[in-house]
Formats: C-alpha cells, structure tokens, sequence
C-alpha cells in the first residue's frame, strides 16, 4: 500500500481503527493487570517483573522500528518525551499497580485504572485539545460513576487496606497526566512504532534505577521455568499494548485514550473472578454496564465530532 492510500485510508476510518484499538489494547490490560497477581504468586516481586518484561518489549519494539524503518533520530524534543511520559505513563504508573495487586487484587486494580477518563476530559477540556460534547460528558460520566459504585463497595469490605487503596488511586492520576502530555509534545511526524521503542528504554531505566536501592531487587532465577515464560508473555503483551496506545492516541485522542481502563476493567476483572478466583466485586453487573455504556457514548460522540467537523 503506497504511502498516499495508506493515510488516505486512515484518514476516512480513524474511528474505527481508534476503536479496535481501544478494544484490543483494553483487553490486553486486562490481562496484564492479572498476569501481575500471578507474579506474585510465584515468586516475582513487582520490580522485577515490570522491569523485565519492559526490557524484553523494548527489544520486540526495536526489531520491528528497525524492520520499518521507523526509528526516530535522537533530539532534545525526543529525549524529553520519552522521559516523561515514560515516568507517568508506564514506569510510575504500573510500578504503583503491580505492587498494590498484592494487597487490594488484581480485580480492583483492573476497576481503578477506569478512572482516568474524567481527569483526561477535563484537562483536554481546558487546554482546548477537546470542544465540549453533552454526549461524550455523559459517558466519561456514567464510566466514573461505574468505577465509583466498585470503588466504594470495595471500601466497604472488611479487612481492606486503605493505606493500599490510596496508593492504587494514585495511578489513575499519573495516567491521565501522560494522556494529555503525550497528545501536547507529540513529537512532529513521529509514528506510533518510533515513539513506543524510545518510552520504554526511558521506563526500563528508571526502573533500573530503582532496582539498584536498598530493599529492592531485580534478581529473577533462571530455574524457574514459570517466571521465564510469564516475563516473555509480558513482553510481548506489552509491546503489542504500547503500540496500539500510541495508535489510539494519534486517531482517537486523548479522552478516548483514557477508557483503554475502563475497557481492561471489563476483562480484567471477570478473568481475576474466573481464573484467579477473586470473589466477584459487589455491584459488578451495576458498575459494569455503567463503565460500557460510557465506552459507547464517548465512542458515539467522537464519531458525530468528526463527521460534523467534515
């Protein structure tokens, strides 16, 4: 496909390559918010679980940038995106969730990264990213408010940590921070398979850098069979999540960005239910069907937007 039919192509269906995007990379958070429980059941602390597991995308990522021909050329600009969205949107973020699994689950966690939308949609909002949509209000609406009712019942159950649950709600926030920075700083004509590769080196390094302080460590022991292959699985779910972020950002923008949560809640939490054998969190049918139903209405609402802006 020539270059000129290829944006053509993209151009005419951005809401529904934004969509498929958004589903896929959704359902691949979910997934990895409870591969992170099953880390830690065998073994794998937290640190060096995401670490590994970013270090082995990096490497799928670089490969393919280099296949396509598709690397970015270091410039001060470059640098300085990398660091920070990688700081908010996967080093400090995902180090906060994969240490709190442990104590609050992974089916909580999976609810909270939901959160974002209204955090994304106000700020985009203000910085005048996004004009104001009474329907795609709505749904960042009816998403939060479906997070809201898990969030509270899960307050409500006995011996839950609160110390934890603030630290889990932490996330959300550097999340939809990194939503708008990466939409603002895109760095000029850069692709989605240039920008993933360098984020990650910039997160695997802090981490890195973390791993080297007192009371953390990155040791993963290379007899257990379990720990190679969860790493590898990881990975490769990881490189294939940051991808698609990258693309949802470039045809979705930010705000539809921000429900990849709220769509990895609806698959994170009932796989913790079903295979990690979580107890289902009460008002789940309630909070559910909220948290869909503002993925529709913010998708709906973005789909007028764009054909009364044609």
């Amino acid at each position: 496909m020539s270059e000129p039919i290829k944006q053509s192509f993209i151009k005419n269906n951005a809401w529904l390559i934004a969509l498929t995007c958004l589903l896929l990379g959704g359902a691949l958070l979910g997934i990895s918010t409870n591969l992170a429980k099953y880390a830690d059941e065998i073994g794998l602390t937290p640190l060096a679980f995401l670490f590994w597991s970013i270090a082995g995308a990096v490497i799928i990522l670089l490969v393919v940038a280099y296949m396509r021909g598709e690397l970015l050329a270091p410039s001060k600009r470059s640098f300085e995106y990398y660091i920070v969205a990688a700081l908010v949107s996967v080093a400090g973020s995902n180090l906060i969730f994969f240490s709190a699994i442990p104590h609050v689950g992974a089916g909580f966690v999976a609810l909270i990264i939901s959160l974002p939308p209204l955090l994304t949609y106000l700020g985009a909002l203000m910085l005048s990213i996004e004009r104001f949509s009474t329907v795609r209000a709505l749904g960042v609406a009816a998403a939060l408010i479906g997070v809201g009712v898990l969030a509270a019942r899960k307050f409500a159950t006995p011996d839950t940590s609160v110390f934890w649950i603030l630290i889990a709600l932490c996330g959300p926030v550097l999340l939809a921070i990194g939503n708008i920075y990466r939409t603002l700083r895109w760095p000029d004509d850069a692709s989605p398979i240039a920008l993933a590769p360098g984020m990650l080196i910039a997160a695997a390094i802090m981490l890195g850098l973390v791993g080297v302080l007192p009371s953390f460590s990155l040791i993963v022991s290379l007899d257990n069979t379990h720990s190679i292959l969860l790493i590898l699985v990881q990975a490769i779910i990881f490189a294939v999540q940051f991808v698609l972020l990258f693309v949802l950002q470039k045809t979705g923008g930010p705000v539809l960005l921000s429900l990849l949560g709220a769509v990895g809640a609806i698959v994170g939490v009932p796989v913790a239910v079903l295979l990690q054998g979580e107890a289902p969190p009460e008002g789940l049918i309630l909070g559910g069907a909220l948290i869909a139903l503002g993925v529709m209405l913010v998708t709906w609402g973005g789909m007028k937007m764009a054909r009364l802006s044609k």
